[in-house]
């Protein structure tokens, strides 16, 4: 199965897969495959950064529940709020990162947000202790952009070290490995 191609529909199914995962979690507090994390901090990671994110442009998200409190409120309420800045008229307004450049906000949305709650996913589901399965075809399109960075990357800190993936290993497994995760990592 192929994710959509517009940023909007894109969103919309990366972060129900993602909601199916939230929905699924027992224990926010079980730790999770990123160093020093819990289930709850996949969720407060999303829902801190990206507001963040849209912060330099003037853009402000209304605030929700406390992710350190209720996960599942937070989350639903950045869901929201993100599917409605798609599909709403701000999605082609320009957007502006001092990092980034310009470009449309869908575009930002598209290139940055989305790409983090599908990879994030994985976090959270083995987290959850939930089998996940991510669209190859996106986990494929995702490895390949992220490999043409991967110096730039490694130095933002952004990822952690690569873990070692033999190279015939499933792409969701590749994936994990280039984004510093053990993909054989389980609670």
């Amino acid at each position: 199965m192929s994710l959509p191609d517009q940023p909007a529909a894109r969103h919309r199914s990366v972060a129900a897969t993602f909601s199916e995962h939230v929905a699924g979690v027992e224990d926010w507090d079980a730790p999770a495959p990123v160093p020093g994390w819990r289930a709850r901090d996949v969720v407060g990671h999303l829902t801190r950064w990206f507001p963040e994110f849209l912060r330099p442009d003037g853009l402000e998200l209304p605030p929700g529940p406390d992710d350190s409190v209720d996960p599942v409120g937070a989350w639903e309420h950045l869901r929201n709020q993100v599917q409605e800045l798609l599909e709403g008229p701000e999605s082609r307004r320009s957007f502006s990162h001092p990092e980034l450049g310009t470009m449309p906000l869908e575009v930002a949305v598209d290139r940055y947000y989305t790409p983090d709650v599908f990879m994030h996913t994985w976090d959270l589901g083995r987290a959850a202790g939930q089998d996940v399965q991510l669209d190859e075809d996106y986990s494929a399109e995702l490895l390949a952009g992220l490999d043409r960075m991967d110096d730039a990357l490694r130095a933002s800190g952004q990822f952690g070290p690569r873990v070692p993936v033999p190279a015939d290993a499933p792409v969701q497994e590749r994936l994990a490995g280039f984004i510093g995760r053990d993909p054989f990592w389980r609670r």
